[in-house]
Parts: structure tokens; sequence; C-alpha cells
């Protein structure tokens, strides 16, 4: 668009309305072009194209050119996540986060395992004392989450992470992605604590894991993707869950159920309350692993 030149008498002119008005941001310079959104006039230098028309610098800052929030066309996920350049980001981190623990045990040996793993109550007689969840070590069943005392069983719970968490982080967002990831764990540790024996200690990221695969086969129901892969692998880990020995199925268990739970409601909240509905669904869960912990602690104690 050609500009109108300006001339001495223009601020004048823009000043008595009597010509064009002078732009918003340099009043000399006389200008018939106004902002299609706020209609004030621009001139050439403050004008910015846009879809119909031009907007002024100020409401491109301010909106999306849409009449909604900058926010409001940002690409989101099938569960309203924010789309990530990394979509394996989260999944590192846990993975080393795995790790790490796994690397401590080895350097310390069996006293940070004893002082870690998911007990209910029993008496150790390092310290003389009583020890476990219901002693008020809740922490417990966050720390089993990440601690493995052996190879194979680090190593098979971190592939599965590594083939799950990715397409699962890309589906939901990193947030929720991680949500997903601990309360599935919470939901497994809390199963275990309320129906294994009270000595008997377990570890392991298993019930994390099994909440990935519950939360898989909700997500490729929803995408409608053929469920046969996911319930075969479904199929064969439960059957190893329940036949091979000296395996906490109670972990796999709860994190399945909870995992999936969770995952469903994340999927099919509507999108005009997707946050209140995902926000509600993990709220709840936590309600529901909370008053598990609770009974089981009344139990052990009363």
């Amino acid at each position: 668009m050609d500009q109108v030149p300006g001339s001495p008498q223009g601020p004048q002119d823009a000043r008595d309305g009597d010509g064009p008005q002078g732009c918003y941001r340099h009043p000399d310079r006389p200008t018939g072009v106004r902002c299609t959104r706020c209609d004030r006039p621009i001139c050439p230098d403050c004008m910015v194209s846009a879809s119909v028309g031009f907007q002024c610098q100020e409401c491109v800052r301010g909106g999306s050119g849409t009449g909604h929030a900058p926010q409001a066309t940002v690409p989101r996920t099938i569960a309203g996540g924010t789309i990530a350049a990394d979509p394996r980001l989260v999944t590192k981190i846990l993975l080393g986060l795995n790790a790490a623990v796994f690397l401590a045990v080895l350097a310390s040996g069996a006293e940070l395992v004893d002082r870690l793993d998911l007990l209910g109550l029993a008496f150790d007689p390092n310290r003389y004392q009583l020890v476990g969840v219901a002693e008020g070590e809740w922490y417990r069943l966050v720390t089993a989450m990440f601690l493995h005392q052996q190879v194979p069983h680090i190593a098979f719970n971190m592939l599965s992470l590594w083939w799950l968490g990715p397409p699962l982080e890309a589906a939901l967002g990193r947030l929720r992605f991680t949500a997903l990831y601990l309360i599935s764990g919470l939901g497994g540790s809390a199963l275990s604590y309320l129906l294994a024996a009270q000595n008997q200690p377990s570890l392991g990221a298993s019930g994390a894991i099994f909440g990935l695969l519950g939360a898989t086969a909700v997500l490729l129901r929803r995408l409608n993707y053929d469920m046969k892969p996911v319930l075969i692998l479904l199929g064969l880990n439960l059957a190893f869950t329940f036949l091979w020995p000296n395996i906490a199925w109670q972990a796999h268990v709860g994190g399945l159920v909870v995992g999936a739970a969770v995952a469903f409601g994340m999927v099919h909240a509507p999108r005009d309350r997707r946050t209140v509905v995902h926000v509600a669904t993990c709220v709840l869960a936590l309600l529901a692993i909370g008053a598990v912990v609770w009974v089981r602690t009344l139990q052990l104690v009363g």
C-alpha cells in the first residue's frame, strides 16, 4: 500500500478532523488505514499484515490474530498438552533417575535398599526399631518406584519405559505424562501395601510401567487403532506376573488399573473442560490411593 505523503499541515489536519487522521504511534503521519481489531489509524511502519487487512503491533503482540488469546491457537495433543520439540524428555529424565538410584544401590549395597524399599511394617534388627509405611515412612511408597537391585530387573523395566514412554508423552504432553507415571506407580505401591504381607519388601518401577501399558491400551482405543498387539502384550505380561515366582503382582495390577483410569480421564475429557477434568481425575486417583494407604495403616497399627 502506498504511503500518503506527509506535509507540514498533516498533524494540524489530523487534529482538526478535516483530513486523514494521524497514526496512533506517529501522529505526524496521516493515514487512511485502520487496525482491523482495534480500529486505530496505523501508518505503513506500524502495519502488520493479517489474514484480512492490517493490524497494529500492539494487537499482534497481545493476541493470536483470531480474537482469542495467543495460547488459543497453539497446537495441542489429543489430551490438550502442548506439542514439545523433544517428546522423549520426561522419559529420559525418568530413565536417568532410575539409573542413578540403581548406581547408588550398587555403591552402597543392601543398606540403601532396606531404607527405600516398600515395606508395610517390620522390625529392623540393625536399628532395633519398627520400620515401614505404617511407622510413618510414607516416602517408601515413592522411593520404591525408582529402586532396583538386579540388572535384569532394571533392564526389563527401562526397556519397557523407553518403548511405552515416548508415544504416551507425545500424545499426552509432558505434564500429563509425568502425572500418569507417578500416580500409576503410587497406585501399584498402595495395592502392594494393602495386600502383601506386612513384612514383605518390594521394589521396582513395574507398577508405573504397567500403568503406562494400561494407558497405551486406552489411548489406542480412543484413536480407534488396532488393539490386538497391545492386548497380546498385556496378556503376556499378566501371565508372567502371576506365573513367575517372586513377583509383586499387587504392584502390577494396581499400576495397571490406576494408569488406565487416569488415562481414560485424560483422553476422553471434553475439549472445553479438559483442565478441570484432568485435575479432577488425578485428584480422585490420589484420594483413592490415600484411602487405601490409610485403611491399611489402621489395620497394621490398630
